[in-house]
């Protein structure tokens, strides 16, 4: 066929999903879908909640052939950060990203994040997507293969080790260039970091864990996950200023474990395992281990001087350290911060199960404990819904045969009632 008797409409093109509403069979498909029993829908990616919903219909396709999207997962220590949205005379996460990614391409570019995190949060994987245009320096007009994933991983990161250092490019991908960061987003999971004992905080803990003097009831925080965890109104647990539609979320997980305090150095315990596994090597520190393990405080005279050695001192007393692990599709404002300071509060006695169960009913934020403290929140992963349309059209048959199968045995079961 001739392309230039073929009409305009059709040499464009199609926005996606348009293809699925103009085939006969999926549209009938579609309409079906609608028809069956909301409960046995499965939990397919979808839009997001409150302040999301108007944000996608804002969602342009970047119309320029050579530009390619690439998918971001970032690392930062939120401590010299003012939060990661850009922000006038501020240094931001985004506002960092952009400048290293302007000096790799030699132009301005937009960065938009999965998640938002605040002022002293940490990210152990945030992820955004970015377009870039590959411009030849020596030939402008030469049109040129995008930038390989590792080629934009390792430049950016030469750029932001410039800076202070503390944000890496832990990983990139391309993308399809209808791919959203924040809109398909699928699952968030933070950790928050809680220190108890009365020894002060460590200084390399310092911006890094809450400490809590008192010693906590662990079991007890763990009774009040159990009523926290589920589908609810977290109006208790809504910060001012918070631009969500509406406060009902599902909490997936919540849950506090107890961990080892240590930077992931060995242990005196650990470094006597080696030592008797391997001899050999460690043939010198045997000897001096075993000449002294017997007695903790050893007199050594030197002419007229005493000089007495305590293996003990020197050794900060350890704390018990505890992981609150939140995981939801999307968070309220300052909801894990909310919920961490009602967790607190359990721990040290200072609220019961049943008044965390009228917080929670109370739907007012002035119900809730104080807040804790951003600098021992991190965002540990954000997944995101990276299946092609192909794919999703896929799971659209799938979804119905199962569903379809699961109507026609239900209805058997009726027969013989």
């Amino acid at each position: 066929m001739n392309q230039s008797a073929v009409p305009d409409s059709q040499r464009e093109g199609k926005r996606a999903g348009d293809h699925v509403s103009e085939n006969p069979k999926l549209s009938k498909l579609s309409r079906s879908l609608s028809e069956v029993e909301e409960k046995e829908t499965p939990d397919l990616p979808s839009r997001g909640e409150g302040e999301q919903e108007e944000e996608e219909k804002l969602v342009i396709v970047n119309p320029n052939p050579r530009m390619q999207r690439y998918l971001v997962a970032v690392e930062y220590i939120g401590t010299r950060f003012s939060g990661s949205q850009k922000q006038p005379n501020c240094r931001t996460v985004i506002g960092v990203l952009e400048e290293a990614f302007r000096k790799f391409v030699g132009q301005p570019v937009s960065i938009y994040c999965s998640s938002r995190t605040d002022a002293g949060v940490h990210a152990l994987s945030n992820v955004c997507h970015v377009d870039l245009e590959r411009i030849s320096k020596r030939k402008p007009g030469e049109v040129l293969a995008p930038h390989e994933p590792g080629v934009v991983r390792r430049a950016v990161n030469h750029f932001l080790q410039k800076n202070e250092g503390d944000i890496m490019v832990i990983d990139v991908r391309c993308v399809p260039s209808d791919f959203h960061a924040r809109f398909k987003a699928v699952e968030r999971t933070y950790f928050y970091r809680l220190f108890s004992g009365p020894e002060p905080l460590s200084t390399f803990e310092k911006e890094r864990a809450w400490h809590v003097p008192e010693n906590v009831d662990f079991l007890a925080m763990k009774d009040a996950c159990r009523i926290l965890v589920g589908h609810h109104d977290f109006s208790s647990f809504r910060a001012a200023g918070c631009q969500a539609n509406s406060p009902i979320r599902t909490l997936d997980e919540l849950h506090v474990t107890e961990v080892a305090p240590s930077l992931n150095f060995p242990s005196s315990s650990e470094r006597r395992d080696i030592m008797s596994n391997e001899p050999a090597l460690c043939s010198n520190m045997l000897e001096i281990e075993s000449s002294t393990q017997s007695l903790n405080v050893s007199s050594i005279n030197i002419g007229k001087h005493s000089i007495e050695s305590d293996k003990g001192f020197g050794m900060r007393t350890g704390h018990c350290c505890y992981v609150i692990t939140a995981r939801a599709r999307a968070f309220l404002y300052h909801q894990v911060r909310l919920l961490v300071g009602v967790l607190k509060c359990v721990g040290t006695g200072e609220l019961t199960l049943g008044e965390v169960e009228r917080i929670l009913n109370a739907k007012t934020v002035t119900a809730a404990s104080p807040m804790a403290p951003a600098c021992a929140l991190s965002l540990n992963q954000c997944q995101v819904w990276t299946f092609s349309d192909h794919t999703a059209e896929m799971l659209v048959f799938i979804v119905w045969n199962e569903r379809k199968q699961a109507l026609k045995e239900r209805m058997e079961s009726f027969k013989w009632r």
